[in-house]
């Protein structure tokens, strides 16, 4: 069944107040877009409001500050902690019988009886591992990757996790940060439409369901644009970027309804976010009325310390509540510091309220207080079932990348094999094809290429595997034994990449081409004469340029969890067809990093002047653009239509496009729209992703599709800081890609 994203207008926009220049000209006019109706942390005239304030005011000040407080590594007389109302959520326990005997000390020994919540990171499953975000965002599917999310929240939920830290929704444009793997890629508008999908699918219809977690939007914000790639650094962006690129993942997610949000570790212009009220207060509550409870990431209010901006661990945690982080993750400063400086009249005691009410109201919601515990049989029941692994399957069937296909070498013929050789570091790996952040996966649960092929190759055709090396080390011996299996072959398939913990936090690369001695696998076995088909694991772009020209094809596969040697496997055979699209832009050099494609144009854009915009030893081109993908079928574009060539800034365009598969394979291919604002009182990117669809047409099958532009899409941040649509002309294009494509223009009024 094809499936479709309308436009996601409110995830493109960039909102009011940020201070700048003189106001707009007149010709400007405002955005109008809504906002969540305002719902306070507590309310005397909602029900769960008035329970709020009724456990309130029973709390005492140690009490209040316990539920502000969050352990991971807790101290060694936790359990009295917990007896004492003094610690309020838990992180990294797993397992209904562990939770449950935690969870009794809370509810049946403590005074007021408050439940725990326990918290993990469930970042692309919990024990069925779906592809990491990067690989989900590569599918162009929001259906599919809501659903990846419900079945996490469902299995976590099981186990005894209330709430997870995922989505993170921060936009990332260098490859050399290695948490590009939990994010959605370079651009914000299709990062948006994945944040509401992920949001959905852990939060679910109804927060008090059984089934369901709080999602938590991290890292607020701009984490992603760490100098250098390198994790934790400085951040140092202009308001402009931050509102157009960085945040508008976040405001999607908080108009979707999510529940907490995470401050990030990096700082913006000096100032770190932990303690931040213009992005805690101003934006994230004032402008965009988010209800819900910020959590510090971990020890990020401790290291305000390190930041300089705070003298002691006490000054942190008054920096960070006046802030407005309601909860300190493992750092301890809260405990440890915010009663005494309550009690010394430093901190308001209302600030404390306030944060113990939002805190409590999503304990409130989740319906912990009437279903504290967790049923063992439950998790038994839903732990890696066959339902989940399908879907699991599906998931990393439409994240797979084709990325070249010379001389149609994919998909392989069984019926014209003789001998196959399988090659690399990862052919018979199972761990690392559960990529970072993998939840409680279990290596032995997961099917590797060597298994799948064996399983679906004909028992005609020999299938000889070797290593060839490691990922990171290699042997002579090793080396030469693959290229002597090589020979002979038909084909030869090399399965490299990365090992999972080289993406992934903490996980900076300077570095982005196949790690060790793998390019020179590639090199030695092409040089045998025998037709190389490359299969990628990996969680980052990599430099592939020299490797990708001795390979006939390539399918980036990323890490795609519990059921990716399936997957790959029906690809390579024909089985599936790939109809995945890069989520972020695939450099030829480290040297063009950060690379993407909604660039400035410069006043001096690329030519063959000298002085221009270019490099003298590389061209400014990527080696895959953003939105690029192939497939085994082919499709066509036709007949680009407008609805008006004119549109009132308040009004909506009609675009109108055939697609057709005139191919002879059924398969899916991601329809993309683009926009341009030719003349605008602030310089635009040359091309900015404005809709998209992924559609499945049967061979030879064509249809009409629709987008609408309106003023979401057309809308720019003003040189006074406010939202506008401008009048003039814009350029359209539809195409596969972030290249090319049919074009148009039309002008707004």
């Amino acid at each position: 069944m094809h499936r479709t994203l309308m436009l996601v207008g409110l995830a493109l926009a960039a909102l009011p107040g940020c201070r700048g220049r003189p106001a707009a000209p007149p010709t400007s006019r405002p955005v109008a877009r809504p906002g969540l109706a305002p719902q306070p942390a507590s309310r005397p005239t909602d029900a769960l409001g008035r329970r709020v304030e009724a456990l309130l005011a029973r709390m005492t000040l140690e009490e209040k500050v316990g539920q502000l407080t969050q352990f991971g590594e807790p101290p060694a007389d936790h359990e009295r902690w917990i007896r004492e109302g003094r610690l309020g959520s838990l992180l990294n326990v797993h397992g209904a019988a562990a939770v449950n005997a935690l969870q009794r000390i809370a509810v049946e020994q403590s005074r007021l009886k408050i439940p725990l919540l326990i918290a993990n990171d469930v970042i692309h499953g919990y024990r069925t591992i779906f592809p990491i975000p990067l690989a989900e965002a590569a599918s162009w599917d929001p259906q599919s990757v809501e659903r990846a999310a419900r079945v996490a929240a469902r299995e976590a939920a099981a186990a005894g996790t209330h709430w997870t830290f995922a989505p993170m929704v921060d936009v990332a444009r260098d490859p050399r940060w290695g948490r590009v793997a939990e994010g959605s890629g370079e651009d914000p508008f299709l990062g948006s439409a994945l944040a509401v999908a992920r949001v959905r699918g852990f939060q679910g219809r109804d927060l008090g369901a059984r089934d369901t977690v709080l999602a938590c939007a991290k890292h607020f914000a701009a984490y992603g644009a760490a100098e250098a790639g390198r994790d934790y650094n400085t951040v140092d962006i202009s308001r402009r970027a931050l509102r157009e690129v960085y945040l508008p993942p976040f405001r999607a997610a908080v108009d979707a309804g999510v529940r907490t949000v995470m401050s990030a570790f990096n700082e913006i212009a000096g100032v770190p976010a932990t303690a931040s009220p213009f992005l805690l207060r101003q934006v994230l509550r004032r402008e965009w009325g988010f209800w819900g409870f910020v959590v510090s990431d971990w020890k990020s209010v401790l290291e305000l310390v390190n930041h300089g901006v705070a003298g002691s661990a006490g000054d942190a945690a008054r920096l960070a509540l006046e802030a407005g982080v309601d909860m300190d993750m493992q750092g301890a400063t809260y405990p440890e510091h915010l009663v005494r400086l309550v009690r010394g009249g430093v901190v308001e005691v209302k600030l404390v309220d306030d944060a113990v009410r939002r805190v409590l109201r999503a304990k409130l919601e989740l319906g912990l207080f009437e279903h504290p515990y967790t049923d063992p049989a439950l998790e038994k029941k839903v732990t890696l079932s066959a339902e989940h692994r399908a879907a699991a399957l599906e998931m990393a069937r439409r994240s797979i990348v084709l990325l070249k296909n010379e001389g149609d070498l994919l998909p392989l013929d069984p019926n014209r094999l003789k001998r196959v050789a399988l090659l690399g570091p990862l052919a018979a790996d199972r761990r690392e094809l559960l990529g970072p952040w993998s939840a409680k996966g279990k290596a032995e649960e997961v099917v590797s290429v060597l298994d799948a092929l064996r399983a679906r190759l004909p028992k005609a055709v020999r299938l000889v595997h070797a290593s060839g090396c490691e990922v990171e080390t290699c042997r002579p011996a090793d080396l030469a034994r693959a290229v002597k299996l090589a020979r002979g072959a038909d084909v030869a398939l090399l399965v490299l990449g990365e090992r999972a913990e080289m993406s992934g936090e903490a996980a900076s690369r300077v570095h982005l081409d196949l790690p060790g001695d793998q390019e020179e696998l590639v090199r030695r076995v092409n040089a045998a004469g025998v037709p190389v088909v490359l299969v990628l694991m990996n969680g980052r772009p990599l430099v592939l340029t020299d490797v990708v020209a001795q390979s006939g094809a390539v399918l980036e596969t990323w890490f795609l969890g519990s059921e990716a040697g399936n997957a790959i496997a029906e690809v390579l055979l024909g089985q599936t067809n790939p109809g995945g699209k890069l989520p972020i832009t695939f450099p030829r050099a480290v040297g063009q990093v950060p690379i993407y494609y909604a660039h400035k144009n410069t006043g001096r854009p690329p030519s063959s002047d000298r002085f221009s915009s270019k490099y003298l030893d590389v061209g400014t081109e990527p080696l895959f653009p953003f939105g690029f993908g192939l497939s085994y079928t082919r499709f066509e574009l036709r007949g680009l239509g407008l609805g008006a060539t004119r549109i009132p800034r308040s009004g909506t365009l009609e675009v109108t496009v055939e697609l057709a598969n005139v191919g002879k394979l059924g398969g899916d291919e991601v329809v993309q729209l683009y926009l341009r604002d030719l003349v605008a009182s602030v310089t635009r990117p040359v091309r900015q992703l404005a809709g998209f669809r992924r559609v499945r047409l049967a061979a030879g099958e064509k249809r009409t599709l629709r987008f609408r532009v309106g003023p979401e899409q057309l809308g720019l941040v003003d040189p006074a800081g406010r939202r506008v649509v401008e009048p003039g002309a814009f350029q359209l294009w539809v195409g596969t890609s972030s290249t090319g494509g049919l074009s148009a223009r039309f002008e707004v009024r």
